[in-house]
């Protein structure tokens, strides 16, 4: 028999019993579906993280009182850190000379209003000047604030665009007055639409000149302090161990004790994120392969049923002349199209998630063709593995004992 043949009895035999097909399929369906949606989401979270999360250029990085937390422990020994402090930047930023540009930041929570419009819990950020090249913030209109700006603490500011939206309608915000906290900044810059980045909304922000932040706030809360490597990136380590170094000569740290503070670079950023996602995803390959080993093992006994009830008919093809071969070769593809069709059902399940995921929650999610092709990879691998032994016995049977039969 040729494919064609073999591709049309196939069908012929599946659709006879169209019900109990589908309830067939429903655990390659549930696995395919969940792992596909899942992968789409995780992916997608990937390049975003990459893209909107890990702000940091490669040969950027910051010394924080914090660092990159990882356990309940490590957070209770940061906290009895030392914060970083205004004298300790300034002095780094004398003696460092593996480290091309310095910048100081702290921030802090506050109420933004203009005229008879308010909005609450805005995140305001006071920086130093070079603040804005080294994390790479996207400036639509106006311009960051200048050194000159910075150390004279002048009352300029640059907001998020949802800050624009709700106290500047139909404005141009540019020269106008903002109070932040209660104080009048000119606003000069306007960021471009960020969204939310897991849960935090990134257009909700102002940025302020450092000095000007002090004068305000005050300088009781610890600091960051970001770092551009002379060099790019491989100068990265050299820049790091410079400033670890100076900066625990200047807290007076022992040889033997651990940093008083943290170090973050995107490499550790990105480093992190992928441990997450990869447990993810290793919790999600678990659940999607019991549902996809419960569909198999359903499968399998399906395709032994229909050996029984076509025993006679596999009989008469054997007597009439058909091979051994093309009988199990029929049993395999019935079994494999079963399986696929289910892997395809799945494949559209996880679509549709991705789609409600990042439509419905604003949350990152695509299904590319690799991961739907993944998808039904993994379908037609079970429905062969689970049609095997089937389709053995079926090839197997004697023909006389095959006709005798009366199923």
């Amino acid at each position: 028999m040729n494919f064609q043949e073999l591709l049309r009895e196939s069908l012929r035999a599946i659709s006879a019993h169209r019900l109990r097909s589908f309830l067939t399929l429903l655990g390659i369906i549930i696995g395919v579906g969940t792992l596909t949606g899942v992968i789409a989401v995780i992916s997608g979270l990937n390049a975003f993280v990459q893209d909107r999360v890990i702000q940091l250029a490669p040969d950027v990085w910051v010394l924080t009182k914090f660092g990159i937390i990882q356990s309940r422990e490590e957070f209770f020994d940061a906290l009895k850190r030392k914060d970083l402090d205004y004298d300790e930047y300034l002095k780094l930023k004398e003696l460092l000379v593996r480290s091309e540009s310095l910048a100081a930041q702290a921030s802090g929570q506050t109420a933004v209003k203009h005229r008879d419009r308010r909005l609450g819990g805005i995140q305001v950020h006071g920086t130093s000047a070079v603040y804005g090249p080294l994390v790479r913030l996207d400036i639509v209109a106006g311009r960051y604030f200048t050194d000159a700006e910075d150390d004279t603490a002048q009352a300029v500011a640059v907001i998020g665009s949802d800050i624009k939206d709700e106290l500047f309608p139909q404005l141009d915000p540019l020269g106008r007055e903002v109070l932040v906290g209660g104080r009048p900044y000119r606003v000069i810059g306007l960021l471009a639409q960020q969204g939310r980045t897991l849960g935090e909304n990134r257009d909700a922000q102002v940025y302020v000149p450092f000095q000007a932040y002090r004068r305000q706030f005050g300088s009781r809360d610890s600091i960051s302090i970001l770092l551009r490597a002379r060099g790019g990136v491989p100068g990265l380590d050299a820049s790091v161990d410079e400033a670890r170094s100076v900066l625990r000569a200047l807290r007076h740290t022992s040889f033997r004790a651990p940093d008083p503070f943290g170090v973050v670079t995107a490499e550790n950023l990105q480093q992190l994120w992928r441990q997450i996602s990869a447990a993810t995803f290793l919790l999600t390959l678990l659940i999607a392969s019991v549902s996809l080993g419960v569909g198999g093992i359903v499968i399998m006994n399906i395709m032994l049923v229909a050996v029984v009830e076509r025993t006679r008919e596999i009989g008469v093809r054997l007597a009439l002349g058909a091979r051994k071969r093309d009988i199990r070769r029929q049993f395999l593809l019935e079994a494999s199209l079963l399986s696929l069709l289910g892997g395809v059902v799945g494949v559209g399940l996880g679509a549709v998630a991705a789609f409600g995921v990042r439509n419905g929650l604003s949350f990152p999610a695509q299904l590319t063709p690799p991961i739907a092709a993944l998808g039904l990879a993994l379908s037609l691998v079970v429905g062969l593995v689970a049609g095997y032994w089937p389709a053995r016995q079926a090839s197997n049977l004697p023909p006389v004992d095959a006709l005798r039969s009366e199923a």
